[in-house]
């Protein structure tokens, strides 16, 4: 047996995401044959891919059809974010995704599925960092546990970290009750300077939490960097589908890749009783997915121990990972970051790191 009918058989095996074999994908790496024993590599374009295991199977069924035994098939299952790049943008030097999660309105819980889908990322193993471009009304202070300035380095901001997330925001430059009153150009160059001047260093992900609506600081990310695509994030009422319809046409405006949708506050399960209540309705951000023809990425209900988290900085991914909500969080991140591969290994554009 040699290397290269191994080489063969897993060039069978497809990423059911990517829908691409994973040898011409460049995923199979460090063959070695020794004896009746085979082992190598299989580098997954996210260490928080959904369907890691189901690929691991499909690696040993394919080398065991050409004569290993299953127990002497050793892989080593590992991730590699890839960079993405678009035509004409600059990306930011060590970031290989930048991700923007929006919603078309306000009071949907953005800010805390990002929060929760970054420390989520982190947990799965990728580098993480999330810029807050809401910078008239920056929570992701609050629910990342600190409000202290940052500290300055050669002109340059050190981010705030915790949970193992990088993280800046408006929220840590001014006092918690001094209001932000700018026009968009002030916006606009402060957003610039968190993208820029922020020391992110090695990063996977940069998750951008922007303000609710399609105004200057969307236009600003959407426009300056390279986006691996957008998230929306909605609740299952008519007013609020209504107003993500908006942010999905506004990614597509310009040109960049949605991820898909999340519906928040998909119900209520009582403590006490265990009974469902559907309060703001049901199933209306899948609905809206399918009839926008992107990718519906999960549910996330109604959780007491979500909002208490956020508010005490505390987030319920962080503090209670094996917690149901936490494990939905979870899948969420998983299915975020495999379609932000699927976007990057389609998107086959030079990048102009700087």
């Amino acid at each position: 047996m040699n290397i290269e009918k191994v080489k063969q058989a897993l060039g069978k095996v497809n990423d059911p995401e990517l829908n691409q074999d994973l040898v011409s994908l460049n995923m199979v790496r460090d063959i070695k044959i020794e004896g009746d024993k085979v082992s190598f590599t299989v580098v997954l374009t996210t260490p928080a891919c959904p369907l890691k295991t189901i690929i691991e199977e499909d690696c040993k069924k394919a080398v065991s059809a050409v004569g290993f035994k299953p127990e002497n098939i050793k892989i080593n299952m590992t991730g590699e974010v890839r960079k993405h790049g678009a035509q004409g943008k600059e990306a930011l030097k060590g970031i290989n995704q930048i991700i923007a999660i929006s919603s078309g309105k306000g009071g949907v819980g953005k800010t805390t599925v990002s929060v929760n889908v970054a420390i989520a990322l982190s947990q799965m193993g990728a580098k993480v960092g999330l810029l807050d471009a809401d910078i008239t009304g920056p929570n992701v202070p609050i629910m990342m546990g600190s409000q202290e300035p940052p500290k300055v380095e050669n002109a340059k901001i050190i981010p705030k970290e915790n949970y193992g997330i990088k993280y800046i925001s408006m929220g840590v430059l001014v006092p918690p009750d001094q209001p932000v009153v700018w026009r968009g150009p002030m916006l606009d160059g402060v957003i610039k300077q968190f993208l820029r001047d922020v020391i992110w260093g090695e990063l996977d992900y940069l998750l951008v939490d922007l303000p609710p609506g399609t105004g200057d600081a969307q236009l600003t990310i959407c426009q300056a960097v390279p986006l691996a695509g957008g998230v929306i994030v909605t609740t299952p009422q008519d007013v609020a589908l209504l107003d993500s319809r908006k942010s999905v046409n506004m990614f597509k405006q310009m040109k960049v890749p949605i991820l898909g949708v999340v519906e928040n506050m998909s119900y209520f399960i009582c403590p006490k009783c265990d009974e469902r209540t559907e309060i703001f309705s049901y199933g209306g951000g899948e609905k809206a997915a399918k009839n926008l023809n992107v990718p519906f990425l999960g549910r996330i209900p109604i959780e007491l121990k979500v909002r208490e988290g956020g508010d005490s900085g505390k987030p319920i991914c962080a503090v209670n990972p094996e917690h149901e909500i936490s494990k939905t969080f979870k899948e969420v991140a998983g299915k975020i970051a495999a379609s932000a591969s699927v976007t990057t290994i389609n998107a086959k554009q030079p990048v102009i790191a700087i």
